[in-house]
């Protein structure tokens, strides 16, 4: 019973650490008061501060750092990607499904994307994503990918909605991307089969953006995922 109640005041005290977080207006790397001051101020025991704190950093929330006190976290997806992760590999019997799952996700986040981007891409932005066309070419046909044609891939997809300004856009791309690398890496699945299919589906979302077609390059989009689809699906047939 007594582990019951604990919990709950745990929480309670977490949310109050990041309402003083919030409060005081810290900064990412900002030094939070010291355990002493937070019993002080919050009434609590250290125990309590502790776990607290320790849940937080879970969150990537605060940063403790021993020997030297407890700052405010950068607040990064990780915890994100860990749990979603963990999520799609607990699925022993339906990695598919579960990849398909997040792959939906962020099918429709990039395809609303592409739509804002289309029409104001400007001439060098849109040089800037046939060029990394052109290296994945190349890292693909030389035949020594590794992880520099996966790579190429994702720069392709920041660097189609870095114009937008919009910090958090990369951020969760990345964190889809990193999900996938990480299943794919533990069921041991081998890096893109066709690259050279890859690369012309990129193509085409260029070509569509050079054109001002906003359907265009949200229909290239749609096809580019059913082909990470399609592979994820082959990949686990074969693995099975």
């Amino acid at each position: 019973m007594r582990r019951m109640s604990e919990e709950p005041r745990t929480s309670r005290i977490q949310r109050q650490v990041v309402q003083l977080i919030l409060d005081r207006r810290l900064t990412a790397g900002a030094p939070l008061p010291t355990e002493a001051e937070l019993m002080e101020t919050l009434g609590v025991s250290r125990n309590s501060v502790r776990e607290a704190l320790k849940a937080l950093q879970a969150l990537d929330i605060v940063e403790i750092r021993h020997g030297f006190g407890t700052y405010v976290g950068k607040a990064s997806l990780t915890p994100l990607v860990d749990g979603l992760t963990f999520r799609t590999l607990a699925r022993h019997d339906d990695d598919t499904g579960a990849l398909a799952e997040i792959l939906q996700v962020r099918e429709v986040l990039e395809e609303g994307l592409i739509r804002r981007v289309a029409a104001t891409l400007t001439e060098a932005e849109l040089d800037n994503l046939e060029g990394v066309v052109t290296r994945m070419e190349s890292a693909g046909g030389t035949g020594r990918m590794g992880s520099t044609f996966p790579d190429l891939d994702r720069e392709f997809h920041e660097a189609l909605y870095a114009s937008l300004g919009n910090a958090l856009v990369p951020q969760l791309l990345g964190a889809f991307w990193t999900v996938f690398r990480r299943v794919s890496g533990a069921r041991g699945w081998t890096d893109d089969p066709t690259p050279e299919i890859t690369v012309r589906r990129h193509r085409d979302i260029v070509t569509a953006l050079r054109a001002r077609d906003v359907e265009g390059a949200q229909r290239a989009m749609a096809v580019h995922f059913r082909g990470i689809e399609a592979r994820a699906a082959e990949e686990s047939r074969g693995v099975g």
